[in-house]
């Protein structure tokens, strides 16, 4: 029986060796689309955009990103890469939620805070004191004269 557990064994390294049985990779860490901070599927190619890991739904062949290990103490179960912490500590978003535009946070420490690090309003926003709390700094342009006051100083009504 020893014998046997040896040629298992050894069956088992050579597969994974060949790339013939599958293995999970080193880091789970990718970037997905529009430039997002992922998580690398088992598979090696899926990259999923780290808010879709631990969402209720497989985004993976294999739903290692559903995972118990991964999914069971939010968020300290989950890579650091994946996660933003507030300037709250009570609050966390995922790291693709930051520098988004919207206020994640509740206090826009995803957006403004010094550990955000976010890159100053696009071409697709307007810079300004925004009035609604869901954003911070920017709202989107296609909320520029609207009829409607976002921005503390109206220039999103008459400037934008």
């Amino acid at each position: 029986s020893a014998v046997a557990l040896l040629i298992l064994a050894a069956t088992v390294g050579l597969a994974v060796a060949l790339g013939l049985w599958p293995r999970a990779p080193a880091t789970r860490f990718c970037v997905a689309s529009s430039n997002q901070t992922g998580f690398l599927c088992d598979d090696r190619a899926t990259c999923i955009k780290a808010s879709q890991v631990c969402d209720r739904a497989s985004n993976c062949r294999n739903s290692e990103d559903e995972q118990e290990q991964l999914c069971g103490d939010l968020p300290r179960s989950l890579p650091g890469y994946l996660v933003f912490h507030c300037s709250n500590p009570r609050y966390w978003v995922y790291a693709d939620q930051r520098c988004n535009g919207m206020n994640d946070c509740g206090d826009c420490s995803d957006e403004m805070g010094t550990s955000a690090s976010c890159p100053p309003c696009g071409s697709e926003w307007w810079s300004c004191s925004p009035v609604l709390y869901e954003y911070c700094s920017c709202i989107p342009r296609r909320l520029c004269r609207d009829s409607i006051q976002h921005c503390l100083d109206w220039s999103d009504e008459y400037v934008c």
